[in-house]
């Protein structure tokens, strides 16, 4: 089961269309079962779109605009005869002019819940965090993905710890499912004692796909400095996919690096084949 997950930095970057165009044919070539997406961005001020049957709306769920990323490469994969299921969930506003969220296509239906887990809930406040949980089907085996996009470690307390520990109590619901959690984490694993290792210290016992893959290619996800990490010179890992124990990882690679493909955000995506036990 291959997944995808790419921090899009959408409508930031120069080219969108050549960004989608790049990104369709990825998920097109490579067949993924799932695909996390975060700063996925719609301009607040554009038309609401009318949406098909294979959009899975959440509770309350945000209007979705007509130019809203996940739906324009929704558009474009159906366009390359791929179809997908898709949710998507609203953060907070973006530079003023966006919507900011995260989205998840899957090839399965999805049931979709939209999950706040930072003390903000204003949407004007760029600290204001939801993440998307999924539940889904993989040859018949029912399992649940999460995708977010979460905050800086600011202390035990706050931040992605804050965020972290209150999505670890709504996933009490699904103990008895597999579950993956995805994203961008805004954490990095060089940082001893701070959010990777919480993650890592968690009772879902969480493995990294990186450090259980037998293939590797590429490592780190962002490589230069941008929001959040102004001060970054080297190649760091804030973006990960993580599974429990029946989800075993074969292969990691870095995708969208300017080598095989093109760069088209300010991160690298994650590729993930797993084998199910």
């Amino acid at each position: 089961m291959k997944v995808l997950t790419l921090n899009t930095h959408s409508y930031m970057e120069e080219n969108v269309e050549q960004q989608i165009e790049v990104l369709a044919q990825a998920i097109l070539n490579n067949g993924y079962q799932l695909v996390g997406l975060q700063e996925v961005n719609q301009r607040r001020d554009s038309t609401e779109a009318v949406l098909d049957g294979y959009f899975q709306s959440v509770k309350n769920q945000k209007a979705v605009k007509k130019d809203n990323f996940m739906l324009l490469l929704i558009q474009r994969l159906k366009e390359l005869g791929c179809h997908y299921y898709w949710s998507w969930v609203y953060n907070h506003i973006g530079y003023d002019i966006y919507h900011e969220g995260v989205g998840l296509l899957s090839k399965s239906p999805l049931t979709s819940y939209a999950l706040t887990v930072s003390e903000n809930t204003d949407p004007k406040d760029y600290r204001t965090r939801n993440v998307l949980i999924c539940c889904t089907k993989y040859q018949e085996r029912n399992f649940v993905v999460v995708n977010g996009h979460f905050s800086w470690w600011l202390s035990s307390s706050e931040g992605f710890a804050y965020e972290w520990k209150t999505l670890e109590k709504k996933l009490v619901n699904w103990l008895s499912f597999p579950i993956l959690v995805m994203g961008d984490f805004n954490n990095s694993d060089n940082r001893s004692n701070q959010g990777y290792q919480l993650v890592k210290d968690s009772s879902f016992r969480f493995l990294d796909s990186y450090e259980e893959a037998e293939i590797r290619q590429g490592r780190g996800t962002v490589e230069k400095a941008i929001d959040g990490w102004q001060d970054n010179q080297k190649s760091i890992r804030i973006d990960y996919i993580f599974s429990q124990a029946q989800l075993k990882a074969q292969t990691y690679r870095t995708l969208f690096n300017g080598k095989q493909l093109p760069q088209i955000s300010d991160h690298l995506g994650i590729e993930v084949d797993f084998n199910w036990s």
